[in-house]
């Protein structure tokens, strides 16, 4: 008799120990993270602090297979896209993401998940603090115009294309300050911006570079377009100019990471 109610206790204390490990394996599976509670896939885009260049604009595009594609880019610079891709990976906490292929002995590779935003994490993987915390926060983008880069691809339904070795002609709208960068296909152009309701888009008359160029009369009417549009079309990543409605005056790719 005394067998059989060892017995029966240490089956007992089995089956509970089998349940107190279902339980806690089921309260990990369940805990609410960044990678399981947010809607984390998507396109992210902001400009980050630059030492040396008005900017570094910066792309990430995160895939729900655990796939990403980055491109980088210095404002004001000579207009390089410096683009890497590969698989990404969680922390076990799910609360960040390790890009794997960025190479972390020059920038850093990983980045805290926030709901709508990506926050690029220091050297040691820490918060940036301090006045500049809110610079290192790239924003998922939605059905927005600025903060993109912008090729231009057509003139008054004439396409455009750069001549090997030339610049490429593009628009970059920033929202800080409203300002525009870009360049006409010869000379930097920059200037101001103003979004109203309704598709409702001016530009300032653009201030320029004075460099000479083969051919000007490309770069001269991309900056007559600008002084008359007036509206905007949206569609996917394709950007169109427009005056009063009529056909487009120019067309622009957002090509950042293509």
């Amino acid at each position: 008799m005394k067998l059989h109610f060892i017995t029966i206790s240490v089956l007992a204390l089995a089956i509970m120990s089998c349940k107190t490990g279902e339980k806690t394996s089921t309260l990990n599976l369940t805990a609410h993270n960044s990678q399981n509670s947010l809607d984390w896939a998507g396109t992210y885009r902001d400009t980050l602090p630059c030492a040396d260049c008005e900017g570094m604009l910066t792309e990430i595009v995160l895939n729900s297979d655990l796939t990403y594609k980055m491109g980088t880019s210095y404002l004001g610079k000579d207009g390089k896209i410096f683009r890497s891709e590969g698989k990404f990976s969680w922390s076990k906490d799910g609360s960040t993401i390790t890009l794997n292929g960025v190479d972390a002995t020059k920038e850093s590779n990983q980045y805290k998940v926030g709901e709508n935003k990506l926050i690029k994490l220091d050297m040691n993987g820490k918060v940036v603090t301090g006045n500049l915390a809110d610079k290192y926060i790239i924003t998922k983008q939605m059905e927005i115009i600025t903060d993109r880069y912008w090729k231009l691809v057509q003139l008054h339904g004439r396409k455009i294309d750069t001549p090997e070795g030339e610049r490429e002609a593009f628009l970059f709208l920033s929202s800080a300050g409203n300002r525009v960068f870009g360049n006409a296909g010869c000379n930097s152009v920059n200037g101001s911006h103003e979004l109203a309701p309704m598709k409702r888009l001016r530009f300032s008359k653009m201030a320029t570079t004075l460099m000479a160029c083969p051919n000007m009369e490309t770069e001269k009417e991309f900056l007559d377009v600008l002084e008359n549009t007036d509206s905007y079309f949206l569609k996917g990543d394709t950007l169109e100019l427009y005056r009063a409605r009529m056909a487009p005056l120019a067309r622009f790719e957002n090509v950042f990471l293509k």
